[in-house]
C-alpha cells in the first residue's frame, strides 16, 4: 500500500512538472520577440535618381514593399520628357522609333521583362504585368505591345519634338558617335530594401541613342542589367549594355557579395572584369562607360564605374543624397 501511495505521488509530481512546462512554453510563445524591423534604403542611378528616390521613399517610409517602391520610383523618370535616355522623350533608334526596355525582380525571384516596346510610356509596369499575369518572363516587340494594350495600357507617341529634331540632325551625318554618358543614353536602375528586410529592383531605359532598330542592351535582361537575391543582396547596372551582358554583370556583383565582398568591392571587381575583356580593344575602352550599384541584406551599399562622371542617389534614414561613384580610371 505504501509503495502504491508513493507511486501516485510521483505521478502527481510528474503531472505538475509537465503542466508547469506547458505553461512556461505558452508564456514563451506569447512573448516571442517580434520580427526585426529593418531600416529601408533605396539606391538609383544618375542624378535623376534623386527625384525617383523621393517617389520610392513615399512607399518605403509607410512600410510599403520594395517592389512597389522601385516600380513607382522609376515610373517618375519614364514619364519625364526632359530625361532623354528613359521612356517618354527618349532618343529614338536610327529609324526614328522610340523603343523601350525594362525589367523588374522581387524578393521571391519573380521576374518580368519587356524589350523593344513601342508606344507605351511605362514599360516597367508592363514588365510587372508580365511577371504577375503570364507564365513567361519576357515579351518583346509587337508581342509586348499587344499584351500591354490587352492589359489596359494606352498607346502614345513617345517621340517628342526635340528628340525628333535631334534625330533628323543626326541623319545628316550618321557617322557621328555620341559619347557613352547620361547625355547620350542611360538607364535608371533602382534597388531597394524595405522594412521587412526584402529586396527588389527595377531597370528601365530607351537604350542607346540611334541604335540599330531591334538592338537590345542589358537593361531588360535579368542577371545583366538587374539581379536580386533576397538572401544576399541586389545590383543594377548602367552604361554600355553590350559590355554588361558580356559578364552577366549584376549577377556577378551579387555572387561576389555572396563570397563576402562588400557591395563596393563587388562592383569594383565587376568593372575590372569588363576592363580585362576589353584590353584588346583599348581604343574602344576609352569610349565605354559602365557603372554598377549594389546593396546587401544588411543595407550596406556601394558603387563603382570605369570612368569618372557616374553618380548615384541614395535615400535612407539620413535623407536623400547624390554620390559620385568611384572609378577605375582617374
Amino acid at each position: 500500500m505504501s509503495n502504491r501511495r508513493n507511486f501516485i505521488k510521483k505521478l502527481g509530481a510528474l503531472g505538475l512538472l509537465l503542466g508547469t512546462s506547458k505553461l512556461d512554453l505558452n508564456a514563451q510563445t506569447k512573448h516571442t520577440k517580434p520580427a526585426r524591423v529593418h531600416q529601408p534604403v533605396v539606391l538609383s542611378t544618375w542624378r535623376f535618381g534623386i527625384e525617383a528616390n523621393n517617389e520610392a521613399w513615399k512607399i518605403l517610409s509607410r512600410n510599403g514593399t520594395a517592389l512597389d517602391a522601385v516600380e513607382q520610383g522609376v515610373k517618375l523618370v519614364e514619364a519625364d520628357p526632359n530625361e532623354r535616355s528613359v521612356g517618354y522623350g527618349g532618343r529614338p533608334d536610327r529609324d526614328g522609333k522610340v523603343t523601350l526596355d525594362a525589367c523588374i525582380m522581387d524578393h521571391q525571384a519573380n521576374i518580368g521583362s519587356v524589350a523593344g516596346l513601342e508606344y507605351i510610356k511605362h514599360p516597367i509596369s508592363v514588365a510587372r504585368k508580365v511577371m504577375e499575369e503570364t507564365p513567361h518572363v519576357m515579351l518583346v516587340g509587337n508581342g509586348a505591345f499587344q499584351f500591354a494594350l490587352e492589359k489596359g495600357f494606352k498607346k502614345e507617341n513617345l517621340l517628342t519634338a526635340i528628340s525628333e529634331k535631334e534625330w533628323k540632325e543626326w541623319l545628316k551625318d550618321t557617322n557621328y558617335q555620341m559619347p557613352i554618358n547620361i547625355e547620350n543614353h542611360d538607364t535608371i536602375g533602382m534597388i531597394a530594401l524595405d522594412a521587412n528586410g526584402n529586396l527588389s529592383g527595377a531597370c528601365t531605359t530607351s537604350g542607346m541613342a540611334y541604335k540599330m532598330h531591334g538592338r537590345v542592351g542589358d537593361s531588360p535582361i535579368i542577371g545583366a542589367g538587374l539581379y536580386v537575391d533576397n538572401e544576399i543582396g541586389a545590383a543594377t547596372a548602367t552604361g554600355h549594355g553590350e559590355e554588361v551582358i558580356r559578364i552577366a554583370g549584376s549577377h556577378l556583383v551579387v555572387e561576389l557579395m555572396r563570397q563576402g565582398y562588400s557591395p563596393e568591392n563587388a562592383c569594383k571587381e565587376a568593372v575590372q572584369r569588363i576592363i580585362k575583356l576589353t584590353k584588346s580593344r583599348k581604343k574602344e575602352l576609352e569610349n565605354i562607360q559602365v557603372g554598377f550599384i549594389a546593396i546587401n541584406k544588411q543595407g550596406e551599399y556601394g558603387s563603382y564605374c570605369i570612368h569618372p562622371g557616374f553618380n548615384f542617389a541614395v535615400y535612407d534614414q539620413t535623407g536623400n543624397q547624390l554620390i559620385d561613384g568611384k572609378s577605375i580610371t582617374k
